[in-house]
């Protein structure tokens, strides 16, 4: 959890540190960048939605690197399908992915050589997510209208907010 202060004052300009050379698929470049996710390493990964892939960034770069999918967009584990958001789980050394429209939250090992992901819950129109301190995943339900709460090896998981229509 962020410890900004109250006070906080943010500068007016900011500065381009990912993509920023017009929508594509060139490694300088992102095609609707959904959700991201900054480490304390100053590493960003994006959610590459259109492009199917999940980037990442280090900060200072004018080129990022392909992570995760990006073998065209499709249901093979090798691939993803408009992916909306990314985090890094720092334990796992690995990415959690929300692949929306598979329907599925995939994780990625980070090792190099890493070519596929695998489904930790499938069925879920998942638009975003995020891990606590107990490293219990939060992932909002687009369809369900609805935010979970999962512990790993969960496929069900604990309704926490919505869910009670539209």
């Amino acid at each position: 959890i962020s410890n900004i202060p109250i006070n906080a004052r943010w500068k007016r300009n900011g500065v381009t540190v990912a993509g920023g050379h017009g929508a594509g698929n060139a490694t300088n470049q992102l095609y609707g960048p959904f959700g991201l996710f900054v480490d304390g390493d100053q590493m960003i990964v994006i959610a590459d939605c259109f492009n199917h892939r999940i980037m990442e960034w280090k900060i200072g770069n004018t080129n990022g690197q392909v992570v995760a999918g990006g073998n065209q967009q499709g249901n093979r584990l090798d691939q993803l399908n408009g992916p909306t958001h990314v985090l890094i789980d720092k334990e796992m050394d690995c990415l959690i992915i929300c692949d929306w429209v598979n329907g599925r939250v995939v994780r990625w090992s980070r090792l190099s050589g890493t070519t596929q992901g695998e489904i930790l819950i499938d069925n879920i129109k998942c638009w975003g997510l995020a891990m606590d301190d107990q490293r219990y995943l939060y992932i909002s339900n687009v369809e369900k209208h609805q935010v979970r709460r999962y512990q790993i090896g969960d496929n069900n998981g604990t309704l926490v907010a919505g869910g009670n229509g539209k």
